[in-house]
C-alpha cells in the first residue's frame, strides 16, 4: 500500500507534465505500438477476407520465411541494398557537416532580420512534397525544355538526356536531398547554439580566442551530445530510403534503376505488380530489425567512449 500511495502521490505531483505528454503517448500507442501486431503478416500469405482485417490475418496461410526470400533471391538484392546503404551513409555524413556548419554561420549573423530571412529561405524546401521537387528538378533536366540543356551549348557541350544517363544521378540525388533537408536540420542545431551560455564566448574573447577557436572549443563540444543523438537515430533508419526522393525525382525511369533503385522502391514496384502485402510487410520488418540492431550497436560503442552522450 505504501508503494501504491507513493506512486499515486508522484502522479498527482506530476499531473501537469503527464497531461502534456499524453497526446504524444497516445499517438505512439495507436500509430506505432498497436500496429506492431500486424508483423505477423510478414510470415503469412495474406489474403483478404470479407469478415474484416483481423479475420484476414487469422485465415491467411502461414508461409514462414517465404516472403523474406523476395528481397534476397533476385539479382537486384545486392543493388538495392548497396544503394540504400551508400546513399544513407552519404546523407548522414554530409547532412551532419552541412547542417552544423550552416547553423554556425546563421548564428554569427548580427543582423537578426537578415538571419531570419536566410533561415526562412533555407527552411522552406523542407515543406515541399517530393512530387513538387520532382517537377522542379525536371524543369532543369528536361531534354527539350530543361534549363541545363539550354545552357550547356553555350560551353560547347551537347545536350544530355539526363533521364537516360545514370552517370550523373548519384550526385543529383545527393544534392537534391541536401537542398531539401539541410535547412530543417540546421534549425535544430541553431536552437542548440542559441541555448549556449554567452558568458563562455565572452570569457574566450577576453582570453584572446579567435572566432574559429571559440567555435572549436565551445560550440562544437556543446553541440556534441545533440550531434551524437541525432546521428544514432539516423543510423537506426539507414536501411530506409526516402521513397519520394528515389521514385519521384528520377521519374521512375527504368534506365536509372541501377543507381536509383532502393529497398523501398523495389518493394513498392513488387507490391504493385504482385499485390503481395506479406512481401511488403516482410521488407518493413527486415528494415526495422536491422535498424534496431544498428542503433543498439552504435549506442553501445558510444557508451564505451562517452557514456554521457549515449541514448541510454
Amino acid at each position: 500500500m505504501n508503494r501504491i500511495g507513493a506512486f499515486l502521490k508522484d502522479v498527482k505531483q506530476s499531473r501537469v507534465l503527464l497531461l502534456m505528454a499524453l497526446p504524444a503517448t497516445l499517438w505512439f500507442l495507436f500509430f506505432s505500438y498497436l500496429p506492431m501486431a500486424g508483423m505477423v503478416i510478414a510470415f503469412k500469405q495474406y489474403r483478404y477476407s470479407r469478415d474484416g482485417f483481423w479475420a484476414s490475418i487469422v485465415e491467411s496461410k502461414w508461409v514462414g520465411l517465404q516472403n523474406f526470400k523476395f528481397l534476397f533471391s533476385t539479382n537486384d538484392a545486392y543493388i538495392i541494398t548497396r544503394n540504400t546503404l551508400l546513399y544513407n551513409i552519404v546523407f548522414i555524413i554530409a547532412g551532419l557537416v552541412l547542417s552544423v556548419g550552416l547553423a554556425i554561420v546563421l548564428s554569427e549573423i548580427t543582423n537578426k532580420k537578415l538571419a531570419k530571412l536566410y533561415q526562412t529561405g533555407m527552411f522552406l524546401p523542407y515543406f515541399l512534397s517530393w512530387v513538387i521537387v520532382g517537377y522542379f528538378v525536371f524543369s532543369f533536366l528536361s531534354v527539350d525544355k530543361g534549363m541545363l540543356n539550354h545552357i550547356l551549348p553555350w560551353f560547347g557541350v551537347d545536350p544530355i538526356r539526363w533521364y537516360n544517363d545514370k552517370t550523373y544521378w548519384p550526385l543529383i540525388i545527393i544534392l537534391v536531398y541536401l537542398w531539401k533537408s539541410v535547412g530543417y536540420s540546421s534549425v535544430v542545431y541553431l536552437a542548440a547554439i542559441m541555448g549556449i551560455d554567452k558568458s563562455l564566448y565572452e570569457a574566450a574573447m577576453i582570453d584572446g580566442a579567435s572566432k574559429w577557436q571559440q567555435i572549436k572549443n565551445i560550440t562544437f563540444p556543446m553541440l556534441k551530445p545533440l550531434m551524437t543523438i541525432l546521428t544514432l537515430l539516423a543510423i537506426g533508419r539507414i536501411f530506409y530510403a526516402d521513397f519520394g526522393l528515389f521514385l519521384q525525382v528520377p521519374r521512375d525511369s527504368g534506365t536509372l534503376y541501377s543507381v536509383t533503385n532502393v529497398i523501398d522502391t523495389y518493394v513498392y514496384r513488387g507490391l504493385k505488380s504482385t499485390g503481395e502485402i506479406g512481401m511488403s510487410t516482410a521488407a518493413g520488418l527486415y528494415q526495422s530489425v536491422i535498424g534496431f540492431i544498428l542503433v543498439m550497436t552504435s549506442n553501445y560503442i558510444v557508451r564505451k567512449f562517452d557514456k554521457d552522450n549515449a541514448l541510454f
